[in-house]
């Protein structure tokens, strides 16, 4: 994959992360009991994180903003969406999905040689 494609997918990844947590009014589905709001917060979190180190972007600081994301965007949508309400077990998805998506990059690491023995 050309890095131009890889830059593509990462700003893809951000702004659907950025519409699904910032649309005034979240859509309602009907669910049959599955968490589903929770699956797609651990991936709105963890496509983003992947497709940025992707990109090029530094794995620590990706990571890192991603963390301080997840709280914040359940300030925002709690303070200043009157639509919508944020809720702490958002917060637990959203670092659920960075932490799978920092699990996923470490397994599937390029940038280190390999130990001499």
């Amino acid at each position: 994959m050309t890095r131009p494609i890889r830059v593509a997918a990462a700003v893809g990844a951000v702004g659907l992360q950025l519409i699904v947590l910032y649309v005034p009014k979240a859509p309602s589905v009907a669910t049959g009991g599955l968490p589903l709001d929770k699956l797609v917060h651990v991936a709105v979190f963890a496509l983003p994180t992947v497709a940025l180190v992707i990109a090029g972007l530094p794995r620590g600081p990706v990571i890192a903003i991603m963390a301080v994301h997840a709280p914040i965007s359940e300030m925002v949508q709690h303070f200043l969406l009157p639509n919508r309400s944020g809720d702490v077990r958002d917060v637990l998805a959203d670092l659920t999905g960075i932490a799978l998506a920092a699990w996923w990059l470490r397994a599937h690491r390029r940038d280190e040689a390999p130990v001499p023995t």
